[in-house]
Formats: C-alpha cells, structure tokens, sequence
C-alpha cells in the first residue's frame, strides 16, 4: 500500500470567472498528475538491490549447472583422485531456539582421509543468504594436457524422488556418466609444464653456408695462431720476422730566391742530394721542352729552376730535386700574365731574363714593378742597361766590388757595353719578379741608385743630372765607410 493520501480539490482563491486563474490551475494540477504517475513507477532501493541479486544468483546457477555439465564429459585419468564434490551442500536445519546451546553446536566431523597432493580443495558452502560467491561460481582452470581416455562403464544413474535424473547424485557418488569417444580434458587442479615448441628444421642450404663459416673461422683462427708464432720464434730462422713498411725518411730542400745554378748545386750537396747538379742543369731533359719558351735549344735550365721548398726522400738524387723545380716553374708560369709582354715582342724567355735582373737588384719588394719599368724603358730607347748584376753574374762574383778593369771586360753579360738583353737569364727568379717582368710600372724612369744608408731602396729619376748626384752621394759614403753605405 502507498502512504501518500489522496489529492484534496484544490480551492480556488479566485473567482470563478477569471480564466486566467482557471488555466494555472489547470496546469498545476496535470503537473500533480504526472509527480504521481512517475512515483508510482519507480521501485524502492532495496527492492532494486533484491531484483539485482536475484539476477547475479540466477546466472549464478546456470554457471553451476554449466560447470556440472562439463565436469559429466570429462575423463579422469587412472590415477587421478576423485574431483571435488560440486552440489551444493544442504544447510543444517535451524535449531530450536529452546534448545540449550550444547544442543545446537555442531557434531565434530569425523576425520578425514589424508587427501592426495594434487587433490584440489572442495568449494566452501555459500553464505547464510544461500547465494553463491564468484570463487565458488567459476569453474575450474583446465589442464593444457590432454589425458588418454579410459574406458568407463556405461551406468543408468539414479533417479530423484520425483522420478528425474539426479545429476547431483552423479557427480557426488553415484556411478560415472557415460564418457564419449573424443578425449577431454581433465580440472585435475595441477598446471603441468607446456610441452616444448617444435624445433624447426633448418633447410639444407642454412646448414651448409653455416658449416663453411665455421670452416673459414677455423682457418683463419690457424692462420692467425702460425702467424704469431713465425713472429715471435722468427719460424725457426735466424732471419728476423718481416716487419711492416718502414717509415719514409724525407728531408727538406730549400732554394732561395734569386740563386744561379752553381748556388743550387752548393744547397744539394749539402744537403746529401746524389749526382752532379750543374752537369743535371745544363741541359734541358725530356719531358721539358725549353724550345717553347724562346730559348736556344741547347740553353742550359739557368732561370727555370724554380726557387722554393721541396721535401726529397733521404738518398734522393739530384734529378729528383730538378724534377720537381721544373714542375714547379710550368705550374707558376701559368700564373702570369703575359699579354702585356708579348704586345712588346717578348717571350717566355725575355720575361724571365728580366725577372732574373730583378730578382738580382731588388731588395725592396715594392721597386720590382719600378726597375722592371727602367728596363723596358731603356730597351725601347736603345739604351745601356748598365745593370752590374749581369756582369757579376759572367764574373761569378757576387760579393766583391766591381773594379774599373772588370767594368770594361768584352762580355754579352756587360751590359754597361751591349744594349738588349744579356744572352741567358743570370738567376732563378721567383713568381712575384715574373709577374713584375710581365707587367712593369706605368712610369717613365731611366735611372735608380741605391740610397746610403738604407737596405736596398733605390732612388728612381728619368733625369740623367740627378742620376748624377745621386751616384756621387753614393760613391762618397761609400769611400767615407770603405763600403756599401746600406744598413741591412
């Protein structure tokens, strides 16, 4: 029965006649309507909670009689114990409550026998509300295993009081159900070990490439074990071991700028180089054609022996060294611009007598563009050079003053007599006094003298008086000091 009381006539407070008062409470009392119809609908808390578990104890039992069912198709092996009883335990009548209470403990249970070690547990009786737990309602994990079937005796099993197949009876002590043919699998309680996965055969041809590997490791492995004994006894030998490639001995050949041929060959015999260098030098070799350049054929390599550092094997000889100063020369050659030389009607070989003149006079790197512009000068007017280093060069004298007798000696090299250019380069010049040969200064200069007092700088004019004082300036310190007047 319902507690709520029945809906009194609502008392209009308003007058009869005043619709909208009629419409609100119209609309109140459908509301009132419905707030009942859904309270009659809806279902106490604990009449929910009893239908939800009445559901969970329903699939409760049919999981304990799907449990059953399995547990009547399966085969126990021939040694396995008994599995565990699964009907439901009867609950003990309830005791009087007159009863005294010795009269309502239970009887001692008899004891019982020992049971197997892979006997698993029986499952505990349910709860006082008689419904059954998720460990007593989930079956069994089943072996992996299967198990032979053995053969069972086809038994009618007892009947129930009501005539009914007593499936409990069954499966608690009555005689085994019939066991179909097909093999099944057993609750046994135990977990046996998974058997090994089948070992895949490896195919003929893997077997053959790892049997020719293992061949070719055990080789070099020997390989390698007579190898370190010839190395340490030296194979039975008196003969040392070989040894590895021995390091390249190489020493540093460096020629200075502006050094004549007979300079050179003092530098390679003192540095160890094997051969005569000036016999080397006095001809072009094969492979160099000096012929392109200008030069007679049968000119020496005077001015193509480039000055610089070359790093020669110890033992060398000294056609390695003229090899690589030819080399050299091509390469830095290629580097000079010619165009200006060549609108003169001057040769590869003209450029560098006259880089070799430069090279020769120039102690100031600035003055090389500058003498370089006198000596163009005084060609093209038909004059003297009058350039000493040419004439030191014939002398082979490079240090000593010039004295009056030498100054008048018949000799190309003279160029204070012969106008032009001496016949052969009188050094090797380096790639700075070839551009400047090349290429001269913009100016008209047809003198320089050197400046007492400095280290080689030159005083230029293109006026033959002042070239005159100049020189007696020079003259003078030079007889006050009984020297060359330079501070170097």
């Amino acid at each position: 029965m319902s507690d709520e009381r029945e809906p009194q006539p609502p008392v209009d407070p308003f007058l009869g006649d005043d619709p909208g008062a009629i419409e609100r409470e119209r609309r109140r009392q459908q509301r009132e309507a419905r707030r009942r119809a859904r309270s009659e609908g809806r279902k106490s808390l604990g009449e929910r909670v009893s239908g939800a578990l009445d559901g969970a104890a329903e699939k409760g039992r049919e999981a304990l009689e799907q449990t059953k069912g399995r547990a009547r198709n399966r085969e126990a092996p021939p040694n396995a114990p008994e599995p565990p009883a699964l009907r439901r335990p009867r609950a003990a009548p309830a005791a009087n409550a007159s009863e005294p209470a010795e009269a309502q403990a239970p009887a001692p249970a008899e004891p019982a026998e020992p049971a197997a070690p892979v006997e698993p547990a029986a499952p505990a009786a349910p709860s006082e509300t008689g419904r059954w737990s998720a460990e007593e309602l989930m079956p069994r994990r089943r072996s992996r295993r299967p198990e032979p079937a053995a053969p069972a005796s086809p038994q009618e099993p007892p009947a129930s009081e009501t005539g009914e197949r007593d499936w409990l009876a069954e499966v608690d002590g009555g005689a085994p159900p019939t066991v179909p043919p097909e093999r099944r699998e057993v609750a046994t309680g135990e977990y046996p070990p998974l058997p090994p996965p089948p070992t895949a055969t490896p195919p003929a041809r893997s077997k053959t490439v790892l049997i020719r590997r293992l061949i070719a490791l055990a080789l070099l492995l020997v390989v390698a074990v007579v190898v370190y004994g010839l190395a340490t006894s030296g194979g039975g030998s008196d003969n040392p071991a070989p040894s590895g490639p021995a390091t390249l001995k190489t020493e540093d050949v460096t020629i200075p700028e502006g050094y004549t041929r007979s300079q050179i060959a003092d530098v390679a015999k003192d540095a160890g180089l094997s051969g005569d260098y000036e016999k080397a030098t006095a001809k072009a070799p094969k492979g160099f054609d000096i012929a392109k350049t200008g030069a007679p054929k049968d000119a020496s390599l005077e001015g193509f022996l480039f000055p610089a550092t070359y790093e020669l094997e110890k033992g060398a000889s000294v056609d390695d060294l003229v090899k690589d100063q030819l080399s050299a020369f091509d390469q830095n050659i290629s580097q000079v611009d010619l165009k200006a030389a060549k609108q003169k009607n001057l040769t590869i070989y003209d450029v560098v007598t006259i880089a070799s003149m430069i090279e020769r006079e120039v102690q100031v790197p600035k003055e090389r563009p500058l003498v370089a512009a006198v000596i163009y000068n005084r060609l093209a007017q038909g004059i003297p050079l009058g350039i000493d280093a040419t004439l030191r060069y014939d002398l082979d004298n490079f240090d000593k003053p010039l004295t009056e007798s030498d100054l008048q000696t018949d000799s190309p090299y003279n160029t204070r007599l012969v106008t032009g250019l001496p016949p052969t380069p009188i050094a090797n010049p380096g790639l700075d006094s070839l551009k400047a040969a090349a290429d001269p200064a913009n100016v008209d200069y047809l003198y320089y003298v050197v400046k007492p007092g400095t280290c080689g700088e030159h005083f230029f004019t293109s006026d033959y008086d002042k070239f005159l004082a100049a020189s007696d300036k020079y003259n003078s310190a030079r007889e006050a000091q009984g020297k060359a007047p330079t501070d170097c």
